[in-house]
């Protein structure tokens, strides 16, 4: 009897466990997968393309789709089958985040042979059409992003050009003796283009991370780099370049503007002669005018007595008068 009553109780404990086990729920930010002795639920034979990735690389990340278990509940599972859940919602992590070692900042080398740091965050999720490569494909997806992004952030710093340029003067301008620029001020500083383009860093780093979704699982939602400080003594090094940058375009600037104002004033001084001597040459060329049509329509008589009658009035305003006759012959 009581071996009886043993195994009945035995019974009843193994069947509310079971029973307890085989209810489970989702909450909103989550999203479940479920496996049956180890195999996940597919959806058909679909597979996780990306464009994105070359031949080789759709290849090594073929993922089969999961049939994902929204939230809510409860649901029911056998005991042979395993819940896996995935939080789906964004969340924000530093560079510096190793689970390997502890560091205050990523450092980089610049183009220029430069070393610095860099600090930031990226903001990241789960990818709920992919969670085969997040459960299963790689142990831990985030370490793998993390290392794929500060590799691709190194990558870029080392190679980047400021677009906009840095020269202060133009092609033509402040020519050497062997026609090149007599001042070398096209070649920016590398730390001081990067500062200026975080913008652009940032939208180079979310392009080249798109496909992480397809490969490890894990999107990224953002790039937020924030700070480029390179060691202090070079920091000094760098803000005593940048003084003398300034200075020099200081200095451009104004011998430009010096030249400018000289060219307008001499442009202002020929354009003032040329008005003057057309003032005076005006009423020669309109006398002169006036004879040869008096000449062409009256004749010879016509032009004298008009010249006569010109000198009237000089004649009444002159003191003396000499006339100078023809000698005899």
């Amino acid at each position: 009897m009581a071996i009886t009553a043993f195994m009945l109780g035995l019974l009843v404990y193994a069947g509310f466990r079971l029973f307890h086990r085989a209810f489970y729920t989702v909450k909103p930010n989550e999203r479940a997968v479920l496996t049956s002795f180890g195999r996940a639920q597919r959806i058909g034979d679909s597979f996780v393309r990306d464009n994105s990735l070359n031949e080789e690389e759709q290849q090594r990340y073929q993922f089969p789709v999961l049939r994902t278990i929204g939230p809510g509940g409860p649901y029911f599972k056998w005991p042979w089958q395993k819940v896996h859940k995935v939080e789906v919602d964004t969340k924000a992590l530093d560079l510096t985040w190793d689970p390997t070692k502890r560091q205050s900042t990523i450092e980089a080398v610049t183009k220029d042979n430069l070393t610095t740091g860099v600090n930031g965050q990226i903001r990241f999720r789960a990818s709920e059409n992919n969670l085969y490569a997040y459960l299963f494909g790689i142990d831990t997806p985030l370490e793998h992003v993390m290392g794929y992004f500060v590799s691709v952030l190194r990558e870029r710093i080392a190679n980047f050009v400021d677009p906009k340029g840095q020269s202060l003067v133009g092609s033509g301008d402040m020519q050497g003796e062997e026609g090149g620029p007599a001042v070398d001020l096209s070649e920016g500083v590398s730390i001081n283009d990067l500062r200026k383009n975080l913008p652009l860093l940032n939208d180079y780093m979310e392009q080249q991370c798109r496909s992480t979704g397809t490969r490890y699982g894990l999107e990224l939602d953002a790039a937020l780099i924030t700070q480029i400080d390179p060691p202090a003594e070079v920091d000094r090094a760098l803000s005593a370049i940048n003084s003398t940058r300034n200075q020099v375009a200081a200095d451009i600037s104004t011998a430009r503007a010096d030249a400018e104002q000289q060219i307008t004033m001499s442009n202002r001084a020929v354009e003032i002669a040329s008005n003057n001597a057309q003032a005076e040459v005006a009423p020669l060329r309109e006398l002169s005018e006036t004879l040869s049509n008096i000449k062409a329509r009256g004749g010879q008589s016509a032009l004298r007595a008009y010249l006569r009658n010109m000198r009237i009035p000089l004649l009444k305003q002159a003191r003396r008068i000499v006339q100078i006759t023809a000698p005899n012959r």
